[in-house]
């Protein structure tokens, strides 16, 4: 196989998923593809056309319907792509916490789900991807050839998001972002289409204790050793 040319990288919100792939991306020469913001622009379009995160038929609509791009970075504001939306900017308005309080809902409803897990399918069969989400490697690209679950704890991954959210500006509070995570995780795990959850060829790696540059090598590490193993193989 050599180096694998889909990478699949799911977890919970703030367990490094998009950092590593960024990074991986990167690495490796390949296109990083973050499914996430798609849900999350759907959302924000949800809630500012004043529809609600309940609304299934509405919201399975929109996300068959809306004009949406991701491209490379426009703006040297630390951002990793752009988030067009019916020709608007709004990459840092995904991450504004009334969207992170909705996103696992509206994510939820299984009409929202196929219409954007096809988008994704399509850019993951490609080849030489990086893919984060959170149902990659049991949904949306079940034949990835290299599948990371990352994980950390509740109150780990709240801080990182906590400080993520100062960082940009925003008056939230750590507890407010502790709840708002623990309901995601709970809506993230318990829903009935693609629940969260690591596929069975996943390699899981708990980040509550690893910085990013410990996480990248590991996974770096992991992927030459399969490259080292195919090519005895081959043999």
């Amino acid at each position: 196989m050599g180096t694998p040319l889909r990478i699949a990288i799911d977890g919970p919100a703030a367990s490094g998923k998009s950092t590593l792939a960024q990074r991986l991306a990167a690495h490796l020469g390949y296109t990083y593809i973050d499914t996430g913001v798609m849900y999350r622009a759907v959302t924000w379009a949800a809630l500012r056309r004043g529809i609600s995160p309940e609304d299934a038929e509405a919201l399975a609509r929109l996300a068959e319907t809306l004009e949406l791009d991701i491209r490379p970075p426009t703006v040297a504001d630390g951002r990793p792509y752009t988030v067009i939306v019916e020709g608007e900017d709004v990459t840092w308005e995904l991450r504004r916490p009334e969207v992170d309080a909705a996103v696992s809902q509206v994510s939820a409803h299984p009409g929202v789900r196929q219409a954007l897990s096809r988008r994704q399918r399509q850019l993951g069969l490609r080849g030489r991807v990086v893919m984060v989400g959170r149902d990659i490697g049991t949904v949306v690209l079940p034949e990835a050839d290299l599948k990371i679950y990352l994980d950390a704890d509740l109150e780990t991954r709240a801080r990182r998001r906590y400080q993520e959210l100062r960082e940009r500006g925003q008056a939230v509070s750590f507890e407010e972002v502790l709840e708002a995570m623990r309901q995601r995780d709970a809506l993230d795990q318990g829903r009935e289409v693609a629940p969260l959850r690591p596929a069975p060829d996943a390699v899981v790696l708990d980040t509550t204790a690893l910085d990013i540059e410990e996480v990248f090598r590991k996974v770096v590490a992991l992927i030459e050793a399969r490259c080292r193993e195919d090519s005895r193989v081959a043999r």
